[in-house]
């Protein structure tokens, strides 16, 4: 199903982003493979302004983290996006813990962070997370078309009982588009988290058991398979969220499906596609564009720690479809053995970290944040599913940002 990487480069246009030597991201020193080229890691009891959450959780100590919290944890992160200045980022975690009634006092939030990568050339391998500002997702003029957890306060600020958040865009005037799995939906706020329009359901009807408009019918999505992925293209124009799994009626094939929706007309365009995975319990974990029709996209198993064996990025060609109707897959690089040649993943953050060195396995059980720094350098991200545990048997994992350069990933 899948094509080398050659064919892609071979295909790369002329007008390539340039790409920087060296300088931040480190020195690739001219290597023509998937090379691990930074790493930074933020602690996973790292906490933020706000009341305490996690006391839907049953009490007690999991992986070392004692419930409830005393605040609002900064969590594991399911989308990045530029920031508000170079080298800093946009991260967003999903819904807190996991499902629908234990996460009613997280506050879905975005956090500004700046990772001083480790590479070959240095770095403290740290995450600066701005604790100051930050975006707060509220519903002040109830607009979402149900009730929330917040509904008798003047902000509204949205909860993890309310929407699952998975992936974030920023549209070329600002605005953020999120996709959701409660629904699914996509979401439009402003750039400070405004709501700005009632929810865009899935095209098909298709809803998810926590939907709260089912009124009673049969879920023709699984729970927490909804749009998991979402890419933007350069432009701005169109948005392609991705189910991460199958839908009911396909339960138990390789089947994803992805949409164009139009951030001008908002509104779905009709126009699908279809992405074949490897094994029927893989999942679609994000998406990035390229181009304008090229996409790099995530594929990965449910595993963790030393049990996590597929992760891979393959991208695609929203042109180029097999005989049957499925994009055509070109692998990028396995995450599950990322070259470490300059060994910038050790050494290890806690002792008996597993899966550093060469090569770098990428442990966490959602690695989920994809973003393209420039040219050839991908910037990944795990969600930590707080608080479980893959990195190191029994702690809960940090959350992990790593830099790939990825020979032949070129923008037009």
């Amino acid at each position: 199903m899948a094509k080398q990487l050659s064919i892609f480069i071979a295909a790369a246009v002329a007008t390539a982003v340039a790409i920087p030597s060296g300088g931040a991201y480190g020195d690739d020193n001219g290597r023509t493979q998937p090379t691990l080229l930074g790493r930074a890691v933020l602690p996973v009891e790292t906490y933020a302004p706000g009341p305490p959450a996690g006391a839907l959780r049953p009490p007690g100590t999991v992986n070392g983290i004692t419930f409830p919290l005393p605040s609002q944890p900064v969590e594991g992160f399911s989308a990045i996006v530029t920031g508000r200045h170079p080298g800093e980022y946009l991260a967003m975690p999903d819904n807190g813990f996991g499902d629908k009634a234990n996460s009613k006092d997280f506050l879905i939030r975005a956090y500004y962070i700046r990772p001083d990568f480790k590479t070959a050339n240095g770095g403290s391998g740290e995450v600066h997370v701005d604790l100051n500002e930050f975006i707060q997702f509220r519903d002040p003029d109830g607009l979402i078309g149900f009730p929330i957890v917040n509904e008798g306060t003047t902000e509204r600020s949205l909860t993890g009982g309310d929407i699952d958040p998975e992936s974030l865009q920023r549209g070329a005037d600002g605005d953020l588009w999120v996709g959701d799995e409660f629904g699914p939906w996509l979401l439009h706020f402003d750039a400070t988290g405004k709501l700005l329009d009632p929810p865009f359901a899935a095209p098909g009807g298709l809803r998810s058991p926590n939907n709260p408009h089912l009124g009673g019918a049969a879920a023709t999505q699984p729970n927490s398979r909804g749009f998991e992925a979402m890419a933007i293209s350069p432009d701005g124009r169109y948005l392609y969220p991705t189910l991460e799994g199958a839908t009911v009626a396909e339960l138990g094939t390789t089947r994803r499906h992805g949409f164009e929706f139009s951030v001008r007309d908002e509104a779905f365009t009709g126009r699908t596609w279809l992405y074949q995975t490897e094994q029927p319990g893989y999942f679609v974990s994000d998406v990035a564009a390229l181009d304008r029709h090229h996409l790099v996209v995530i594929e990965r198993d449910g595993g963790l720690g030393l049990n996590a064996l597929f992760r891979k990025a393959y991208v695609v060609d929203l042109i180029d479809v097999d005989a049957g109707g499925s994009l055509v897959k070109t692998e990028a690089v396995d995450l599950a053995a990322v070259p470490d040649p300059d060994l910038v993943s050790l050494p290890p953050v806690h002792s008996g970290d597993v899966g550093l060195g060469n090569p770098y396995r990428v442990t966490c059980e959602s690695i989920e944040a994809i973003h393209q720094i420039a040219g050839d350098r991908l910037l990944l991200g795990c969600d930590n599913n707080f608080p479980n545990t893959g990195r190191n048997p029994g702690r809960a994992d940090d959350s992990e940002f790593i830099v790939v350069k990825v020979p032949g990933l070129r923008s037009e």
